[in-house]
């Protein structure tokens, strides 16, 4: 990692997610900042190049979040043909919504990993396996942000009031 190119981070933060491939690719973070951007040294990391576009997010950022958003980019992406894609994708983002909004609920986490394992190997072409990649990688690398979504909402913030109602676009 060298400031000179791309010029470090916007105000000293430091670096939270690598993702080296694009949306589909596993993340990274800190702590691969010295892996080499090639095949080998990148699939000796845990990830892949994939598209080869690199996302390099800060400390400021939420892996729930990016997660929401990059799993509503695929199901936006999902051609609807085969179910486990086509509802995957809608639930991923429905409970990734939720959570995101402050709502989430204990079975949360646990409805999340039975989604993502349940549309693995299992969809038609290769969007429903890459849309488990943001879910799969944010669980793993930041657990404790998914836990900190779960339990009481704020006083009078209507706590179920997010339903897990699929609005396509």
């Amino acid at each position: 990692y060298d400031p000179a190119y791309g010029a470090g981070m916007r105000g000293d933060r430091k670096v939270k997610i690598i993702i080296p491939g694009g949306a589909s690719a596993p993340w990274l973070t800190e702590q691969h900042l010295d892996v080499t951007l090639d095949y080998e040294g990148v699939a000796a990391a845990g990830s892949m190049l994939g598209s080869g576009a690199v996302i390099v997010l800060d400390e400021t950022t939420s892996a729930v979040a990016t997660a929401y958003k990059m799993d509503e980019f695929f199901k936006h992406e999902s051609c609807g043909k085969c179910t486990p894609c086509r509802e995957g994708t809608t639930w991923l983002v429905n409970v990734l919504h939720r959570m995101n909004e402050g709502h989430g609920r204990a079975s949360d986490i646990p409805t999340l990993h039975d989604i993502y394992n349940q549309m693995a190997g299992n969809c038609f072409c290769l969007l429903g396996e890459s849309a488990v990649m943001p879910i799969k990688s944010a669980l793993k690398l930041f657990p404790e942000e998914f836990e900190g979504k779960i339990g009481a909402a704020p006083a009078g913030s209507g706590r179920n009031a997010i339903p897990l109602v699929s609005s396509r676009h």
